[in-house]
């Protein structure tokens, strides 16, 4: 009988062996971005108080073929992602982008409502509750339809890798010039404020 990974249970999340969010050695390498960008879309955003986001399902996704075979849906720790990628961009404007890195410290609370299957769209809310110069925490839900299909409460943390590494300066440049790139590729009132500037 093959061996099974052992999971242990923290604050209602499976989880394996402790991830080290904070490695000894400060490389760009171990902060390289999640590989799947979970939003499609910013559908509004306030900075400092909130944000929306959208991301539809497709066959496309690559890991729907592991999870399940006959019977595709998102992964509950990938919807926790988007959360967090939709609450990150709220930290960087909220802030504006003075930080190259927004990464999930915690995720508390953690409650699933339904599946994410394809061809489904799901509405990503993520409302600042209390926000420092190195924390934020966050109140974030997603949903399809108006029905909850995930629920959390997070903590991101946000900091420079020049700040315990100053040869690492220009590459925080470097990151935050791409994020603020791809911020105006996904905000739609950025697209919409240009359109109305060209009339």
């Amino acid at each position: 009988m093959p061996s099974r990974p052992i999971l242990r249970r923290r604050q209602g999340l499976a989880y394996g062996p402790p991830l080290d969010i904070h490695p000894p050695a400060f490389t760009p390498i171990s902060h390289a971005p999640m590989r799947f960008v979970l939003i499609d879309r910013i559908v509004e955003i306030e900075p400092d108080v909130k944000i929306t986001a959208v991301k539809t399902l497709t066959m496309a996704e690559e890991y729907l073929a592991d999870h399940f075979p006959n019977f595709p849906v998102m992964p509950g720790v990938l919807m926790i992602e988007a959360m967090t990628q939709a609450g990150a961009w709220l930290v960087r404007a909220s802030e504006n982008f003075r930080h190259s890195i927004v990464i999930l410290k915690e995720a508390a609370n953690v409650k699933y409502g339904q599946f994410f299957e394809p061809g489904q769209t799901m509405t990503l809310h993520a409302e600042i509750i209390r926000r420092s110069n190195e924390e934020t925490k966050l109140k974030a839900s997603g949903t399809v339809d108006g029905r909850l299909i995930v629920g959390a409460r997070l903590t991101l943390k946000q900091y420079n890798l020049g700040d315990t590494a100053p040869m690492h300066r220009e590459t925080d440049q470097q990151i935050i010039r791409e994020l603020r790139e791809q911020y105006a590729l996904l905000n739609c009132s950025l697209h919409k404020l240009a359109a109305e500037m060209t009339v």
